[in-house]
């Protein structure tokens, strides 16, 4: 068995022949990546090649067949890993955005033209952070339309999905993580022998089938507890994430440990988000629950302005009272320039956990309704 760990600042030429080589065996060797570390410490995940493969193909079948990638993702993590897998099994080479540089709208609309024509898809995976910024930018929006978008790597707010739509994007909205080599449901429907539970006690999410990872490198001690082969032989992974059907399709409701309880009651991340960024003084938000002494749990909210003027706590529970109930209204805010991101893209839940509760503790004179 050879593992091979995925450095940061990987690049298609330094990573190509390791990959292609685990792609073509169908041994014990695996590509090693590490999770995001949005829920805390990361974990080393290995990803054999048969399962690299079938992650790939099944994508394959979903949009269109093989075909071009804009690579805008870091290769170390699983999402910009899959752009370079992906393309191998196409036998094309990825067109990549500099690393090193932040993300723009016209390197990656420079990028989406180098693709060229040709048959098949032309495709990219990005982070709803990033296809905002296409979204904001004339030429950023029409390189959008000549692509297929995965969006992935956290929550996609329904109006930006809307409003990526009616600028005629292609956006497929894509669920998974390390453990399943990436996206393994898209539009919330499983792929291609992609097998899908949701527990009827707790809503916990597992996902099962053969793009399921071969487990944790070196944590032997956790390893049986996330990855379990029932009688028939499929290999699951036992996520921390909430879930529900809804007309056939899953619906991620968030992390098991991201439900807010206030006052005995339960409060959903993602609705309040969904409400503040309806705000016209809203343009981004997360939502976290803060020990309170009064309410066990009290609503928190980092938030973007759009701009205008930012309205103070009891303003914005005022502008809510009609969609939430009050124990969802948020009893602090903080107004920044924009929600922190880890390096693979998604929001650093647990840094904004901590500007909040600095904040409160400091007595930020925006930051707490009474």
């Amino acid at each position: 068995m050879t593992d091979h760990p995925v450095p940061g600042g990987a690049t298609w030429a330094g990573l190509a022949p390791v990959l292609r080589s685990v792609l073509d065996g169908d041994g014990p060797d695996a590509l090693v990546v590490e999770t995001s570390g949005s829920s805390g410490t990361p974990k080393r995940v290995r990803l054999p090649g048969p399962a690299l493969r079938a992650s790939g193909e099944a994508t394959a079948q979903v949009v269109g067949g093989h075909g071009r990638w804009v690579l805008a993702l870091p290769t170390h993590h699983v999402a910009g890993l899959q752009v370079l897998a992906r393309s191998i099994l196409a036998g094309t080479e990825p067109v990549a955005l500099d690393p090193g540089m932040p993300f723009r709208p016209a390197p990656f609309a420079a990028a989406v033209a180098e693709l060229g024509p040709g048959d098949g898809p032309r495709l990219t995976s990005l982070v709803p952070t990033q296809l905002v910024r296409l979204l904001d930018d004339p030429e950023g929006t029409e390189a959008l339309r000549r692509v297929t978008v995965l969006l992935g790597g956290a929550a996609a707010d329904p109006a930006l999905l809307a409003r990526a739509r009616e600028a005629g994007a292609r956006v497929v909205t894509t669920y998974g993580m390390s453990e399943t080599c990436g996206g393994c449901v898209y539009d919330g429907v499983p792929l291609p022998g992609v097998r899908v539970h949701v527990d009827t006690t707790d809503g916990r999410i597992s996902l099962g089938g053969p793009v399921v990872a071969a487990g944790y490198a070196g944590r032997p001690d956790v390893t049986p507890e996330r990855f379990v082969t029932d009688a028939d032989g499929t290999r699951w992974f036992r996520t921390d994430d909430r879930g529900v059907w809804r007309d056939g399709r899953l619906t991620v409701l968030g992390r098991l440990d991201d439900v807010i309880v206030t006052g005995g009651r339960k409060v959903e991340p993602q609705d309040v988000e969904t409400a503040l960024r309806r705000l016209p003084e809203v343009h981004d938000a997360l939502v976290v629950g803060l020990p309170d002494p009064e309410w066990g749990q009290r609503v928190a909210a980092l938030l973007v302005g759009a701009g205008t003027s930012a309205p103070s706590p009891d303003g914005l529970r005022a502008a809510l009272a009609g969609t939430l109930p009050p124990h969802a209204l948020p009893r602090q805010v903080l107004w920044r320039d924009g929600i922190p991101l880890l390096s693979s893209g998604k929001p650093d839940r647990a840094g904004v956990r901590s500007l909040l509760a600095d904040a409160a503790v400091e007595g930020a004179p925006e930051a707490v309704a009474e």
